[in-house]
């Protein structure tokens, strides 16, 4: 009996990894989504695809980060997703039409909206070596 329960024990610690799917975590940049009502639009857009376990945007990096299944999805349907929001995500450009649509403190700058101008880093200058003294 002892040995029949192990044994049913086994076969189904074994039968349950095997059904681990394979996740991944992916980090795209989102450098126009810029304030909390962009991360609020982004997150629950994406939850909503099938295989996406989470979604966190990090709006002043300008950086979203999915994790989902890649048996259900894929980082360009995922990239996709995004731009069909009216955002850029890494190489994908946002979709023009939807980006019309976004309200005017999600725009860039330069079309009027809200979104600050990035700031540039100034350039570092290391000092000049002092002359040595001649002998």
């Amino acid at each position: 009996m002892k040995y029949l329960l192990t044994l049913l024990l086994a076969v189904v610690v074994f039968t349950a990894q095997a059904q681990t799917k394979a996740q991944m975590t992916a980090k795209i940049k989102t450098p126009n989504a810029l304030c909390w009502e962009c991360q609020k639009r982004i997150e629950t857009t994406l939850a909503r695809y099938d295989g996406v376990l989470s979604v966190k945007v990090n709006y002043k990096r300008g950086e979203t980060t999915v994790k989902y299944l890649t048996d259900r999805t894929d980082i360009e349907q995922l990239k996709t997703g995004i731009a069909n929001m009216g955002y850029d995500a890494d190489d994908v450009s946002a979709n023009p039409d939807a980006y019309k649509r976004l309200p005017k403190t999600c725009k860039k700058a330069e079309d009027g909206g809200g979104h600050p101008v990035p700031k540039k880093k100034p350039a570092t200058e290391e000092p000049e070596p002092e002359a040595e003294p001649a002998s």
